[in-house]
């Protein structure tokens, strides 16, 4: 299991995480495209640039998520270390916005690629391709605090000590500046900082030794206050998640000369504070500073406390001297073989495969099997029936040997033309039941037992009763009437769908080009002609309608006329105005650049040459519109070279290459 996280690449900032990505963009997908390349080559290299920043986002995602520890994946003791140390909520929620924003980066990119597929010309290319990118430097700008926050977690999880959480294990604990850093010190290599304060130790400390060629691991806790859980700092909680979860040999430091700033009585009840944490675990209560004081040296009252904290058997005590390094060997070497008997004892407990192990697993299932003696010790002899003993051997050359049921197969033709009567065998309340054709269901009887002897002649009754009541219309209902209302809806629904195809038809037969401004139905004008005929299909009269309208339009256009003469000729004009009054007034009021034929009539000999004209014209139009190719409302624009090619200092060399 990984003990150790230093090989985490740093987490960049969220400017760097641009910069990055958008260099290594362009550095890829240089820009090289003109307005004159076909379409299909313009999408293709801006939904090329699209999906290439999109990759190099969801690359990056991707390798912070993997590079920092799965909590559900590691050991409970690294998982509530981090937990202590960084609180397990913020930094799920921190990697859970890198994957959100490793997911949104797709999705935006799956659109965007979409639209690119329908994009006309080089300018909406250019266009979405920078609103994709837009959108995606937008999401990696909201993760400024997240990508902090877990560079901070990273150069903190690069500084914790690599910790084996199944290996051989000291762990040193107790009040502060009791001397556990001393002892760390004195039996391994590990440069512990050693003061006469309290709280040197803020954090934890590994050192490793050897003993007997097997490497332990000493770990060195910060100091520890008799207070409840909940009021604990992050330093205390480090020793608390270490006496917790790890498989170790608890060594619990006293200071009995007091020096430490706390006395034993607290030091014992710090002990029996956190005791229920020494569960299933190997514990000694290591007496510091015995150059100054030892137990003997206690007054009889703590003498008795310190003895109950040993009389269970489960402490066992231990002095030493960090100071003169009285002792420290022997604590160190019957801690160790302690330690080494109690894993081989939970080995053997739980069935490895090592041969002594083994042994231990047989002799342990063979101390549970369990024989059954009889009583007194005396051992009855086999009761075999006198039947038994006097039946003879079967042997099918003895003309009286017991007749078989394939001797009686035999003399009846054989296999295959005499079936074995199987049920003569058979035991059962009622001999007569072996030859049912139908098997008991019920207190020994069949289907058939409950069947009425006289059930056809019932039916054949019943049925001549039903053809009776049909016959007098005793079934007859409001069915009937509902059938003809739901025929008529049924044929209703399909006029509504007829009706419907044909406007659908008929919009699909007006729809514009794809880039041309589509209006809203509501302000599309329709002829007079066309309400006609829809109020005529609806059975509405549109005799006045239509005169009307018609009306309106004649005064409308004599306001317009009457609006470009004078004042003094629009009161003389009256409502029975001669005909030729009216053809002077409008071509008064037509101005005279105005051509008074129409631009679609001219070069056009009827209507259905028109019509064609216009027709051929669309199509052209359409096919120049859908390969994006320069019409004469277009700008031209050509095709130039690229100005590092023909610009800046000539170096030593030919320039054939231009």
């Amino acid at each position: 299991m990984k003990t150790t996280w230093k090989d985490i690449p740093p987490v960049p900032t969220q400017q760097e995480f641009l910069d990055i990505v958008l260099s290594r963009t362009q550095r890829k997908l240089p820009t090289q495209i003109r307005a004159g390349f076909k379409i299909s080559r313009i999408r293709a290299f801006y939904t090329r640039k699209v999906k290439f920043t999109q990759e190099t986002f969801s690359d990056k995602f991707a390798s912070i998520l993997d590079s920092f520890p799965r909590l559900q994946d590691i050991h409970p003791f690294h998982k509530d270390l981090l937990n202590t140390l960084y609180d397990a909520d913020h930094f799920k929620i921190a990697l859970g916005q890198m994957s959100t924003a490793k997911h949104l980066v797709e999705t935006i990119s799956r659109d965007y690629v979409r639209l690119l597929k329908y994009a006309q010309s080089l300018y909406q290319c250019k266009q979405l391709k920078r609103a994709a990118l837009g959108r995606m430097a937008t999401l990696v700008k909201r993760l400024k605090d997240p990508l902090l926050y877990l560079d901070q977690v990273r150069q903190h999880l690069g500084r914790l000590p690599a910790i084996d959480p199944n290996t051989r294990t000291l762990l040193i604990c107790g009040y502060p500046n009791v001397g556990k850093s001393s002892f760390l010190r004195s039996i391994t290599r590990a440069d512990v900082d050693v003061q006469p304060y309290a709280f040197t130790t803020k954090s934890l400390f590994v050192g490793h030794f050897d003993y007997k060629y097997l490497r332990f691991q000493a770990i060195d806790t910060p100091g520890i206050l008799d207070h409840p859980l909940e009021e604990m700092n992050t330093i205390e909680m480090q020793s608390i998640t270490a006496i917790a979860h790890l498989r170790s040999a608890i060594m619990y430091f006293m200071d009995l000369s007091e020096q430490c700033g706390y006395s034993v009585q607290a030091q014992i009840q710090l002990f029996r504070s956190i005791k229920p944490l020494f569960s299933n675990k190997l514990v000694f209560l290591v007496v510091n500073k015995i150059d100054i004081t030892r137990p003997e040296d206690l007054s009889p009252e703590l003498q008795a406390e310190l003895q109950t904290i040993l009389k269970a058997g489960e402490v066992e005590m231990l002095q030493l001297s960090c100071n003169t390094l009285e002792g420290v060997q022997e604590v160190k070497n019957a801690a160790c073989e302690r330690l080494l008997a109690e894993r081989v004892n939970q080995k053997l407990k739980a069935g490895t495969t090592s041969s002594g192990a083994i042994g231990g697993r047989l002799a342990e299932v063979m101390a549970r099997i369990h024989v059954a003696q009889p009583m007194g010790g005396a051992a009855p002899e086999t009761f075999i029936p006198e039947a038994v003993k006097n039946k003879k051997k079967y042997d099918k050359d003895d003309p009286d040997r017991p007749r078989l049921a394939k001797d009686v197969e035999v003399e009846n033709g054989g296999a295959g033309v005499y079936n074995v009567d199987m049920r003569a065998d058979w035991m059962l309340k009622n001999p007569e039941w072996k030859y049912d054709k139908m098997p008991e269901i019920f207190d020994g009887k069949n289907v058939y037992d409950y069947v009425d002897p006289d059930i056809e002649a019932k039916l054949a009754a019943l049925e001549e009763e039903e053809e009776r009541l049909e016959q007098e219309g005793f079934y007859e209902s409001d069915e009937d009437i509902e059938d003809d209302e739901e025929a008529e809806i049924m044929r209703k629904a399909e006029l509504i769908r007829e009706k419907q195809q044909l406007i659908r038809n008929e919009a699909r037969m007006k729809k514009r080009l794809k880039n041309q401004a589509i209006i809203p139905r509501k302000f599309v004008k329709k002829p007079l002609s066309e309400m006609e005929d829809a109020l005529d299909t609806l059975g509405v009269d549109t005799t006045d309608i239509a005169e009307r309208a018609r009306a309106t339009a004649i005064t409308r256009g004599r306001g317009r006329s009457l609006s470009r003469l004078g004042t003094a000729d629009a009161d003389s004009m009256d409502v029975d105005t001669p005909k030729t009054d009216r053809q002077r007034l409008r071509s008064l009021s037509r101005p005279a650049s105005r051509h008074p034929v129409s631009r679609r009539d001219e070069g056009v000999q009827d209507v259905a040459t028109r019509s064609k004209a216009e027709r051929i014209a669309k199509l052209n139009q359409k096919r120049m519109n859908r390969m994006a190719r320069q019409g004469e409302a277009d700008r031209h624009t050509s095709a130039s070279l690229t100005k590092h090619l023909v610009a800046g200092k000539r170096g030593i060399g030919k320039t054939n290459r231009r």
